[in-house]
């Protein structure tokens, strides 16, 4: 099979492999859409966890085409979705149901060969049935399912009035997540017109280019979804005394940003961060299967495996109306 190796920070290639061989607990998929996400570019910058050289891609969905002996809810030709985080469900933080910070955690796409491939293994619990899902639409269901985890660790409230920066992919999700919980009114920020446009076609009361002018401490929630510390710093003005800011986009790991402390202090501020997700993929699905969230308008760029550099770059320098890129292993290499 061929598939994309990020072969150190900075360097890719795609070249021909030996299929997976599966173990008698895992799946043998055939990969139909795999999403490139911020976590992969970090990936790609040496910004992230994760070894190299690592088949990146954990935002998937495809074909199951073998199983394990052992495998017992999915067969051939079963369409599937991955939750990529693997957990070994026996260190402290998986007995306290917190999954997502297990001691033993691996990743398939960063630590373990991931989606920008023609083929890949998973284990069974890590596969989700998607039924009819387009498989595009399938390849949501690892970013809903982050972002349904973030807006449940936040407790949003009926009426709330909610500010978000960034109106890209995980912005757009989070605003229409948001908007399920009853939010009376959200404000969307981003220098692209294209993805403000979106936002509002998405459910945004308000949207602007810039958080100049933006009333301060007008918010009950304000969500960053840039990962830009320069932006995350921000979230304090806005946000109204007693309120809440959730930092959710993804920072360089080496990132640093600076609170007024008193700010914190005066205003009561409840400030939370959401790191990957907790089995929440069966809900992505669900929203996904009844229309609740629609995620076709997402979809700017389908590339085969060859063209996983230019979608990085399209992401990077904001080409050609770029909001989510799917790389198609099964469109060619």
């Amino acid at each position: 099979m061929k598939a994309a190796f990020i072969e150190k920070p900075g360097e890719i290639a795609v070249r021909e492999v030996p299929l997976p061989v599966i173990t008698d607990h895992e799946l043998l998929i055939e990969v139909r859409a795999s999403g490139i996400c911020g976590t992969d570019i970090h990936i790609f910058r040496g910004e992230y966890l994760g070894t190299y050289p690592v088949i990146p891609g954990h935002e998937f969905s495809g074909i199951v085409t073998a199983v394990g002996a052992r495998v017992t809810r999915f067969k051939p030709g079963d369409h599937v979705a991955v939750e990529p985080n693997i957990s070994c469900d026996d260190c402290s933080a998986c007995l306290s149901n917190r999954q997502n910070f297990c001691e033993n955690w691996k990743a398939v796409g960063v630590t373990l060969p991931g989606g920008m491939a023609q083929f890949v293994a998973v284990p069974e619990k890590a596969a989700f049935d998607i039924g009819r899902l387009p498989f595009t639409a399938g390849a949501f269901v690892e970013p809903l399912s982050c972002v349904l985890h973030g807006v449940q660790r936040t407790g949003f409230s009926l009426a709330d009035r909610v500010l978000i920066l960034g109106a890209g992919p995980i912005g757009i999700l989070l605003l229409k997540a948001i908007l399920l919980e009853g939010a009376s009114s959200i404000t969307s920020v981003d220098k692209n017109q294209a993805r403000l446009a979106l936002a509002h076609a998405s459910g945004a009361v308000q949207t602007v280019s810039s958080s100049e002018g933006l009333p301060a401490d007008g918010y009950d929630v304000v969500v960053d979804a840039t990962g830009v510390p320069a932006v995350m710093e921000k979230t304090l003005a806005y946000a109204r005394s007693g309120g809440r800011v959730l930092l959710f986009g993804v920072p360089p790991r080496t990132a640093k940003i600076t609170f007024d402390a008193f700010t914190i202090f005066r205003k009561g501020l409840t400030i939370l961060s959401s790191y990957t997700s907790v089995r929440n993929s069966i809900q992505a699905v669900r929203l996904l299967e009844t229309g609740k969230i629609d995620v076709s308008p997402l979809v700017s760029h389908e590339l085969p495996l060859s063209g996983f550099r230019r979608g990085i770059e399209l992401i990077e320098e904001g080409k050609e109306g770029v909001l989510k890129v799917l790389m198609r292993p099964d469109q060619g290499a």
